[in-house]
Formats: structure tokens, C-alpha cells, sequence
């Protein structure tokens, strides 16, 4: 098991478990916005992606965002459709499409531990010809500006500054409490700033940030993480849920306002 994934399987263990997301689908049910399934297709893949289109007059940036361990939830698709509430055409690829009998993906698996266990098994690189085939579908959409960005959490935050140093396309990448590729010529080709959200209370991932610093400021590149004091990993939605503690509020509602706040200048 390789050193992001450990990490992050370990912290969301003690946080809020896949299930527990009815407030997540309750706001999902009440959005007003379009809202739809899209497979993704590119050689022998099918890749099945929620999209959150925005309610606005002219095209729009894409978010591309990357599911957590526990893959592609009702969490996932309300922060995809919160991120067209403020403008984006947000898509959320099932990168489990295809492990599940008969095709399937998330849903399909059956509960945490089958998803978990799949999501460890995906081969690195068609996880990168995924992303690959969602920013191409996503760019080319009418309603879209032709800017891609791309955002993840946990394992999706690894992914991401993983995919940021395989798509020089990417405006920006956002990574939310996942590490980085360890070797300097992977950090040499990213293309684009990289932001980092990070947990006050998870050392086992915020301790990796001062040498990702050092790395990225040797190969030049832009890199701008951010750590929230007390807060714990997954607070971005541990923060939302009904019982989230002060310190994973507060870190929640600051790092939507930031995250908002630097999509603008993508």
C-alpha cells in the first residue's frame, strides 16, 4: 500500500464514515441547478461522472474533483454542485468505474471496506488516462470557458498533485490534505500553482508539507499550502456535517471562502 494511501486510510477512519451523509444528500435533493450522469469513454474504459452545471449566462471555468478514499459519495456530488452554485461547471469522475460485477463502480461495490480495497488496487496510470479523458470532455463542453482546474481530498488530494505534474493544461491545482509525488523530475513538470489545505491535528500528512515546500521552491514552481490550526483531516467535510466540532467548522468555512476566493484567479 503506498505511503498517500496509508495515510489517508488511516485519519478518515476516525472521521465521518461514507454513510453518514444524509445531510449531504438532502442538500443535493434541494438544488436547483442541472445536474447529471455523463460516461466518460476513452479506449476500453467507461467512466461514469456526476456534472453540476451553473446557472449563469456566460461559459464557465471546470472543476474537476477527485473523490476521496471512500469514493465517488453524496458528499463528493454536493461539493460538486456547491461549486456550481458559485459559477464552476464542477465534474466528478467515479475513478472506481468498472471494479464492481458487471461494471459498476462506488455504488456498486457494496459498502467502505469493498470500495477502500478497490480504490487500493487502481493502476496509477489509468487513473491519470481517466483524468485525462474527463479534462478533455469537460474543456470541449459548450458551456465551458476552455479552463480546466482540478481539486481532491484525501486520496483525491494526492491524485491531484499527482495529476498536476501530468497535465500541463491544469490552471490550478487544490490540493486538500494529500501528499505529493516525492521525486523532484514528477514536481519539474507541473504547469501550474498548486494550494494546499492542511489539518492543524494530522502530522501525518501536514509533516510532509515543509519538504514538498522545499522540493517545489527547488524546481520553481508555485506552491501555496495553508494549514488550519486544530482542525482535524477530512475537515472539509467533517466541518459541514451537523456535529462537526468548532475547530473542523471554522477550518471548513475557511477553506470554502479561500478555495472560492483563488478559483477566481484561475
Amino acid at each position: 500500500m503506498n505511503q498517500s494511501l496509508t495515510l489517508c486510510l488511516a485519519a478518515l477512519l476516525s472521521a465521518l464514515t461514507a454513510s453518514a451523509q444524509d445531510w449531504a444528500k438532502a442538500r443535493l435533493d434541494k438544488s436547483p441547478r442541472h445536474l447529471e450522469w455523463e460516461k466518460v469513454k476513452h479506449g476500453q474504459r467507461e467512466v461514469n461522472c456526476f456534472v453540476a452545471y451553473p446557472e449563469v449566462k456566460d461559459k464557465a471555468t471546470a472543476v474537476i474533483v477527485i473523490h476521496e478514499i471512500f469514493g465517488l459519495t453524496d458528499w463528493v456530488r454536493d461539493v460538486a454542485d456547491r461549486l456550481a452554485e458559485n459559477g464552476y461547471i464542477a465534474i466528478a469522475p467515479d475513478l472506481l468505474s468498472g471494479t464492481a460485477p458487471g461494471g459498476g463502480g462506488t455504488a456498486e461495490l457494496g459498502g467502505s471496506d469493498a470500495v477502500r480495497k478497490a480504490i487500493s488496487s487502481l493502476p496509477p496510470d489509468q487513473i491519470t488516462a481517466d483524468l485525462k479523458a474527463v479534462a478533455d470532455y469537460v474543456s470541449k463542453l459548450p458551456a465551458c470557458n476552455g479552463k480546466v482546474v482540478v481539486g481532491g481530498f484525501c486520496w483525491g488530494g494526492s491524485q491531484t498533485f499527482r495529476f498536476a505534474t501530468n497535465d500541463k493544461r491544469l490552471k490550478a491545482a487544490f490540493v486538500f490534505y494529500g501528499t505529493a509525488p516525492e521525486a523532484e523530475p514528477d514536481l519539474g513538470r507541473i504547469a501550474c500553482p498548486v494550494y494546499g489545505f492542511y489539518a492543524g491535528n494530522d502530522a501525518r500528512v501536514t509533516a510532509t508539507v515543509p519538504s514538498t515546500t522545499k522540493l517545489m521552491d527547488k524546481v520553481g514552481k508555485v506552491y501555496e499550502p495553508k494549514t488550519y490550526d486544530g482542525a482535524g483531516h477530512g475537515f472539509m467535510r467533517a466541518g459541514e456535517a451537523p456535529d462537526a466540532s468548532p475547530d473542523n467548522k471554522k477550518a471548513y468555512e475557511a477553506g470554502w471562502q479561500r478555495w472560492l476566493e483563488l478559483l477566481k484567479k484561475a
